[in-house]
């Protein structure tokens, strides 16, 4: 099939390489140059696992190619992902305006002949916005055509395996040609029998933010109880082992944490709720969610300044993680931007380490560079010497199993507050640390 992908963020890039990857003839387009000439060599911006060798191989095979020509790339296809961004507006609703600009795009660019186009919404939007899409393009033609939604449930760090294999597929349809054109394009990724899960177009707009606001759900929910424990002395990480393997909850997204950030569940969240708020529904469990959320960026600070005092002149934090999750280098909503932010206003010093978002921290934490009261360092035990304790706040890999004793004697006393639970406290007392985590008993 030939495909247009308007869009070539973290969706719309995994997106175009993977339908090209089952032998579809995929133009992406953007009106970026700078990055599309850098993906027309090949290059990634954005770290996301076994992302390049697909790009790399459906430009080498000539099953992929990238434009800013997006007039020209969607007058061609027979199907359209609409995949730019949705940013939240000052009130949380999501900033549409990009979407409908691709959505007047293809009414103009319609062709007089030609198979009829499908027409796809890939972006996260809100209910109802299938409908502002067709009538944004029906100003432009009097050509038939056919607009579905189909949301993503990629993961970031995992999001090739996600789109290859997808446990299901979500489609929102009006019309029995859109449904078998899509029956088509999927049928390779799913022939393990997963299902695609064709439904009307609201209830498929409606299922993306259901889903991830559930998830935040659990991840909020897990952190209030995590609380509790540290209340009364209980350990979070077996009341999770107790509670996730009841069949009926599951052990998924009941980490206790710092909090979940990212470019989706909390930009989702708040859509949510203004859209539950505009049709007069309580939205009160999910405000609830975000105050859990944002009071749990602020606890680890919390913790270390109940240890240090408020005042932190002249010490010096070490921190292991920056981006909101492992695996990925994004660190939109990360917890680190507000508690690195919050040691330097208290006055210390940091030095911080991960493994891929470094360029992102420079982006993010550029004043605290400039000034110098924050260091990147290239390794993670760089942080350490002569450093008053060790902040986690990333579950990295190379961070699980360290070298505790190399640790020990390169921090100025052994301390560690720890925002993921790496660790066993057992294990921790028997190192010798001073050990703080999340909705355990310090050590």
């Amino acid at each position: 099939m030939h495909i247009a992908v308007v869009g070539t963020g973290y969706v719309g890039l995994v997106v175009g390489a993977g339908f090209a990857e089952t032998g579809n003839d995929v133009v992406c387009a953007d009106i970026d140059q700078a990055k599309i000439e850098r993906l027309s060599r090949g290059e990634i911006p954005i770290y996301e696992p076994g992302l390049e060798p697909l790009v790399e191989r459906g430009l080498a095979e000539g099953r992929l190619r990238f434009t800013t020509d997006v007039a020209a790339a969607v007058r061609d296809a027979e199907i359209i992902f609409i995949a730019v961004g949705t940013p939240p507006g000052e009130d949380g609703s999501a900033d549409l305006q990009h979407v409908l600009d691709v959505a007047e795009t293809i009414g103009r660019s319609m062709p007089p002949d030609g198979p009829e186009k499908i027409v796809i919404t890939k972006s996260t939007v809100p209910v109802g916005t299938a409908a502002k899409v067709k009538d944004a393009i029906r100003r432009h033609t009097d050509r038939a055509f056919h607009v579905c939604s189909n949301p993503e449930f990629l993961k970031e760090g995992a999001a090739v395996d996600d789109f290859m294999k997808p446990d299901r597929v979500v489609v929102g349809v009006e019309s029995e040609h859109a449904r078998q054109r899509l029956a088509e394009l999927y049928e390779p990724f799913v022939r393990t029998g997963n299902p695609v899960l064709f439904m009307d177009i609201a209830s498929a707009e409606i299922t993306k933010y259901a889903a991830n606001a559930m998830l935040a759900t659990r991840i909020s929910f897990m952190n209030m109880v995590a609380e509790l424990c540290a209340a009364v002395g209980a350990d979070v990480t077996r009341v999770r082992k107790g509670i996730g393997t009841d069949e009926r909850i599951g052990p998924a997204f009941l980490f206790a944490g710092v909090g979940y950030g990212g470019s989706c569940f909390p930009k989702d969240v708040k859509a949510l709720i203004h859209t539950m708020s505009e049709c007069g529904v309580d939205a009160s469990l999910l405000q609830g969610v975000e105050q859990v959320n944002a009071r749990q960026k602020r606890l680890l600070l919390e913790k270390l300044t109940a240890e240090f005092g408020e005042d932190l002149a002249g010490r010096t934090f070490a921190v292991w993680g920056l981006a909101f999750k492992p695996e990925t280098d994004d660190m939109r909503e990360a917890p680190s931007l507000e508690i690195v932010r919050g040691l330097v206003e208290r006055g210390a010093r940091v030095v911080a380490h991960d493994p891929e978002a470094r360029p992102e921290a420079e982006r993010h934490f550029a004043d605290l560079l400039a000034d110098g009261s924050l260091r990147l360092a290239e390794h993670n035990y760089d942080c350490l010497p002569g450093a008053d304790a060790l902040l986690i706040l990333t579950e990295w890999r190379p961070y699980r199993q360290p070298d505790f004793a190399r640790i020990r004697q390169q921090l100025r006393a052994p301390v560690i507050f720890d925002g993921r639970n790496l660790y066993t406290p057992e294990r921790m007392r028997e190192e010798g640390f001073h050990y703080v985590s999340i909705g355990r008993p310090a050590v």
